[in-house]
């Protein structure tokens, strides 16, 4: 269970900050179920309640500081998706982004990249697919590593550069 004040990637919301763990008295909510408050930390304005024991979104705390430069040391070893079928791949994209894991969103982000550069170069548009998911992945991986590195989200991918 997190404690208030704890980050959490919250399945494909994001990076959010516990803000309360309380009983919801609301029509439909059971008597006695705890509740997450969730504070998105990159969407303003929003709030999600979910069920302490919610086994439908997948919830975990964000990498620490530790994790986080061993994620950025290590990306040029992290392998690309070998699906060729775009919607095998799509599939595959889809399930990465689920997953909340930072090194598939690196996957989906190297697959869509290089894929995107190959069609580049025989005169093609990137496909909506490979460009919605590269986006997805890029913008969960950076609220994560932001919140654990303390970098600010808009300085990531220089913060990457810098370190590889």
């Amino acid at each position: 269970m997190f404690e208030k004040g704890d980050y959490v990637v919250y399945g494909t919301k994001g990076v959010c900050q516990v803000e309360e763990i309380t009983e919801l008295d609301m029509k439909g909510t059971a008597e006695g179920r705890l509740y997450y408050v969730l504070r998105p930390c990159f969407q303003k304005g929003s709030t999600i309640f979910t069920p302490v024991d919610n086994e439908k979104t997948a919830i975990r705390a964000v990498m620490s500081r530790k994790e986080a430069d061993a994620l950025v040391d290590g990306l040029a070893g992290i392998e690309t998706l070998k699906e060729s079928s775009d919607k095998e791949r799509e599939k595959q994209y889809r399930e990465a982004i689920r997953s909340t894991d930072p090194r598939q969103w690196v996957q989906i982000i190297k697959t869509s990249y290089l894929r995107g550069q190959e069609r580049k170069v025989q005169g093609k548009k990137v496909t909506t697919v490979d460009e919605r998911y590269f986006h997805a992945a890029e913008e969960q991986l950076h609220e994560e590593l932001s919140i654990a590195l303390g970098v600010p989200k808009e300085e990531i991918k220089d913060y990457i550069g810098r370190r590889i």
